[in-house]
């Protein structure tokens, strides 16, 4: 049986992310956790200096994009280009990899806002059902 026509399960496939120990799986949680897309996906736009994109992702504190800066700069998704200038200039923009994952990533987000209505739908009828607040 060919790679092709086997289940996922039975591929033998050199990365798994459901395996604990594999590698991947560090940078799914850089992609996908809260920071991560957002900053993806704002930076799929274009380039954009610290504070710009400090912005753009409101609410992330500068630690914590600077932290997911560095993440995604290690795993090869964000280049970050440091300028000598008075004042230093540092511009961070997709790699081409970045840019792939981000198309995915903002597939999902659109996916997601527009969907919004039923998800709000859903969220009330649970509510109802079990007496919350």
């Amino acid at each position: 049986m060919t790679t092709t026509q086997s289940a996922p399960e039975d591929r033998d496939l050199p990365f798994n992310v459901f395996a604990k120990s594999c590698p991947s799986r560090g940078t799914l949680e850089h992609v996908t956790g809260r920071w991560g897309g957002l900053t993806l996906g704002a930076l799929y736009e274009g380039s954009l200096r610290f504070n710009e994109l400090r912005r753009r992702v409101d609410g992330v504190s500068e630690k914590m994009l600077s932290q997911t800066l560095q993440a995604l700069e290690r795993d090869g998704l964000v280049h970050r280009e440091a300028q000598l200038t008075n004042p230093p200039r540092v511009d961070y923009e997709l790699t081409p990899l970045g840019r792939e994952v981000a198309e995915h990533l903002l597939a999902l987000i659109r996916l997601l806002e527009d969907r919004m209505d039923t998800v709000l739908e859903a969220r009330e009828r649970y509510d109802a059902a079990r007496g919350a607040r």
